[in-house]
């Protein structure tokens, strides 16, 4: 399982990543492994906002529909298009390929409020 420390991590399981005052989220490798074969992926539009802890997308799985909670709040800026014909990306490439959405935070400093890699995964032992 994979968890690399430049990233934070929220507690459903998405990755954040800072780049340039923007951030870029994904679902960890933790959750595409839990999920089994992802087949769908539905993510919002470009200029929609999302709230942290409620929902912005969900990803299907042969075995669950598992919706994507914002780990935190912003407005959406780039969304990847890929995952619409490539879905198998998430569980092939969960931090590089299937990155989700790009998003402009409200408040960078709310990024501070999630996990570091060895916060994540010592909550992913507990489980």
């Amino acid at each position: 399982m994979s968890t690399p420390n430049e990233l934070r991590y929220s507690e459903e399981h998405e990755w954040v990543k800072t780049e340039d005052g923007n951030v870029r989220i994904g679902i960890t490798d933790f959750a595409q492994s839990e999920l089994g074969d992802i087949v769908f992926v539905e993510l919002p539009s470009v200029g929609d906002e999302i709230k942290a802890d409620e929902p912005f997308g969900s990803v299907e799985s042969v075995k669950t529909v598992s919706e994507l909670y914002a780990p935190i709040n912003g407005k959406v800026l780039e969304v990847n298009e890929d995952l619409e014909d490539n879905p198998e990306f998430v569980n092939e490439s969960p931090y590089e390929k299937a990155w989700m959405i790009v998003v402009e935070p409200q408040d960078i400093s709310e990024i501070d409020n999630l996990m570091t890699s060895e916060q994540y995964d010592e909550m992913i032992k507990e489980d």
